[in-house]
């Protein structure tokens, strides 16, 4: 582990290159930024115009997926984000799409998403050339954000311990599968087990006890989550402008899906007592439910005013005689036969196609959703008029944007992901490496 941060009588030029390398410290480490100016503050409308975090600067030296899609939402709203990346093949997920059971096709989907907008830079952190760098960029840095394992932030000399006395504005933004404490502080995690299995939400969408734990979808959780982490660090930043002082700050996978399923697991923590766990056609209430069309789609229903809206849902159906049908006359009354509504409701579904319920059930005012599938995203009017689905620069393909608008100011319009080390030579250059030093990093394999 290198030591040479320890050193507070050094000066902080030395203390980021390691011992054995001091003599070559002007071709490693030259001379240093210089302070951001007053045309770099933040709040002008010039600014705004190019994203509430325009001129923040933010290094992604994360993986899969929730520490880095907090940077890319930073990036969304304008922020410079450097993606720190291994030379060669780079972040391995950039291979997600040739894992086995993923869609394929002409783009890489998975890093379209996570990577857009932000600049790549190569560096092999093993090496105590490329520490040098990212010790010099951590200096003129705003966020710096991980969700490497604990002992591999000690290997590579990345933890919060190492970075902070290199700059004293610095938030340090950490993801874990479980948390900083305790015995499994240093257990790995995917969303599919801290998140989705762990919090008890694949067992709590099962229909009954006889099905099997559902399986989750790819970035489920991970996506939750990075808001969080976006929210860790906005927090802290809102704290910075009343201290001057950066910080630490965390969430992990463990505690966003127990959060997720925070309303039964309260239930538990209270001593409640929870009762036997219904399939759908043996829901307690045939109106808060999800029935089959007759293409096969699917929709459910949310009617909370069940007195004031049964009515309506019945001409809706036009079977204007459960009105009056004895059976379900009061509330209590379609809660104890809720069975034999179920399937009153099944088969008269099951009469006409999703999108003429939806025409007679939006017609009415009552509150449903259809069952949405992935065919239907690519043209969902709503979600574009909503800039939920945005197009990349100079380009028609879609993305899809981070889920928070803000009035008065804009956010960037996506552009597509770099390449592995593709601005590697730029950004050294905008640190004040000279041509003979980053050839000399490329030469020893710190920089790709």
């Amino acid at each position: 582990m290198l030591r040479c941060w320890l050193g507070r009588s050094e000066s902080r030029k030395e203390r980021c290159i390691p011992p054995e390398h001091r003599s070559n410290a002007a071709m490693i480490w030259p001379a240093p930024i210089p302070a951001r100016g007053k045309q770099q503050e933040r709040g002008s409308n010039a600014a705004m115009d190019k994203g509430i975090f325009a001129g923040l600067k933010v290094l992604d030296c994360a993986s899969f997926i929730a520490a880095p899609a907090a940077a890319t939402v930073l990036s969304d709203f304008g922020a410079d984000v450097i993606k720190i990346e291994p030379p060669g093949a780079g972040d391995p997920y950039r291979n997600l799409p040739n894992l086995p059971g993923y869609p394929t096709g002409e783009h890489n989907f998975a890093w379209l998403l996570e990577a857009r907008n932000k600049k790549s830079l190569a560096l092999d952190l093993s090496k105590p050339e490329a520490q040098a760098v990212l010790y010099k960029l951590v200096e003129e840095t705003d966020v710096f954000i991980t969700n490497m394992p604990p002992p591999v932030r000690t290997k590579l000399g990345i933890t919060y311990d190492h970075l902070a006395h290199l700059n004293d504005r610095l938030i340090y933004a950490s993801f874990t599968g479980y948390g900083e404490k305790g015995e499994e502080a240093n257990k790995p995690g995917f969303d599919s087990n801290a998140y989705w299995a762990r919090s008890g939400l694949m067992d709590l969408v099962r229909a009954d006890t006889d099905t099997t734990p559902a399986r989750s979808v790819a970035g489920m959780g991970d996506h939750p989550c990075a808001m969080a982490l976006y929210g860790a660090i906005v927090t802290a930043l809102y704290q910075r402008e009343k201290t001057g002082k950066g910080s630490h700050v965390a969430s992990n996978l463990m505690a966003n899906g127990v959060w997720a399923a925070s309303v039964l697991a309260q239930a538990k923590l209270c001593g409640a007592k929870f009762g036997e766990r219904r399939p759908r056609e043996r829901a307690l209430n045939a109106v808060a439910n999800h029935y089959q069309c007759k293409d096969g789609r699917w929709l459910i229903l949310s009617l909370l005013s069940e007195e004031k809206q049964f009515p309506t849902l019945a001409k809706c159906l036009g079977r204007e005689d459960l009105i009056t049908d004895p059976r379900f006359a009061t509330k209590p009354d379609r809660h104890a036969r809720s069975v034999e509504l179920i399937k009153i409701f099944d088969e008269t579904f099951a009469t006409k196609d999703l999108a003429e319920w939806r025409k007679i059930l939006d017609g009415n005012g009552l509150v449903f959703g259809i069952v949405g599938i992935l065919d239907d995203i690519p043209n969902d009017k709503q979600m574009l008029d909503n800039e939920v689905l945005v197009p990349f620069e100079n380009d028609t393909m879609l993305t899809i944007s981070s889920p928070i608008w803000v009035d008065g100011t804009k956010k960037v319009q996506p552009r597509k992901p770099p390449g592995v080390g593709e601005h590697s030579d730029e950004i050294l250059r905008g640190a004040g490496y000279d041509e003979a030093a980053i050839k000399q990093l490329r030469s020893n394999g710190a920089v790709g």
